[in-house]
């Protein structure tokens, strides 16, 4: 059988691939394991590597220029999910080694965490229930109600379609801003980023991270945005200019934040923002569910099968340029 390497951790393999994932990967290869308890930096990976023919990859493990060129016997590194940004795609393809991606499952999990934050900012529960833990009675403080709120979402891709339809069972007024996409619910209306920053009572960013969208929330979206909202990271922290949201909670421009990405390793919210009174924070677990978990799990066994087998899997992000991947059928497997 052929080796695949899967480089999690033994409690990111816990939280992120799972029993069921694994023993269906180990019926269509010999498995190898990152044993340790620190993801693997590039020496580490190329020497656990060393004779892999694909590599299951963690999104703290750099797939780049000197892994591709030191393992002249990978024929395809892999990632366990939708964000790639941890592999050098060019140079994969110029050593002629497949990238490939899993879909998003997440959809469904990540949108619910927003409902569940956007009604604990609006009820305080959180900050009563600190209270309470600390031995301290909690002041009584007027909550918001969803319905009739607004709520303008930052992007329209999967999640926010996802989120949009429960925003409107719960009665509110759904503002999205997205360039690019198609809207065609009749509840769902869009408008200028500045418009939606004007009116919404919670604003939610699922834009995706890129050169376009860096620090898309600025001083300058802050300021702009209706004073006392809620603000709500899901997407990842490059989004977010953090001493400028550090500011508006400060000042009181807006009334509250959720975070469950920023930047802060591994994708995690910074400490200083965190920890901040108004800010509630989670370790980037908006989509850590065993549906959405296993979803994308399954999905790259899947593909690493078809690899296996020579053929280039949905999925494949760079599948014009595997040339290692001619040859390596069944014949080798």
């Amino acid at each position: 059988m052929k080796t695949v390497l899967i480089t999690h951790t033994p409690a990111a393999l816990a939280n992120y691939f799972g029993p069921r994932a694994m023993a269906a990967l180990e019926a269509v290869a010999t498995v190898r394991r990152n044993l340790g308890d620190v993801p693997l930096d590039t020496a580490a990976l190329i020497a656990a590597a060393r004779d892999c023919d694909v590599i299951i990859a963690d999104r703290q493990t750099e797939g780049g220029g000197t892994v591709f060129r030191s393992l002249p016997k990978l024929v395809a590194f892999a990632r366990c999910a939708v964000d790639i940004r941890n592999i050098e795609v060019a140079a994969a393809s110029q050593a002629g080694i497949l990238v490939t991606q899993a879909s998003a499952g997440f959809m469904a999990s990540v949108a619910e965490w927003i409902i569940g934050v956007m009604i604990d900012l609006s009820r305080h529960i959180s900050q009563a229930n600190a209270a309470y833990h600390a031995g301290e009675a909690p002041p009584l403080q007027m909550g918001r109600e969803l319905r009739g709120a607004t709520i303008g979402i930052i992007g329209y891709g999967r999640i926010g379609r996802c989120l949009s339809g429960l925003a409107a069972a719960f009665g509110m007024r759904v503002l999205v801003t997205d360039p690019y996409a198609r809207i065609e619910e009749q509840a769902v209306v869009r408008v200028p980023l500045q418009e939606l920053l004007a009116e919404a009572d919670h604003v939610v960013c699922l834009a995706h991270a890129s050169a376009e969208t860096e620090n898309l929330m600025n001083a300058s979206a802050f300021a702009a945005m209706k004073p006392g909202a809620l603000f709500i990271n899901a997407s990842r922290g490059n989004l977010v200019d953090e001493g400028a949201l550090l500011e508006a909670l400060d000042t009181g421009r807006i009334g509250g934040c959720a975070l469950d990405v920023g930047r802060a390793p591994d994708q995690m919210p910074s400490p200083l923002l965190a920890r901040h009174p108004r800010v509630i924070a989670t370790p980037h677990i908006g989509g850590l569910t065993p549906p959405a978990i296993e979803h994308q799990a399954l999905e790259t066994v899947s593909q690493v099968a078809e690899i296996l087998a020579g053929r280039v899997p949905p999925g494949a992000v760079n599948g014009a340029f595997a040339r290692r991947l001619g040859g390596f059928g069944s014949a080798g497997a």
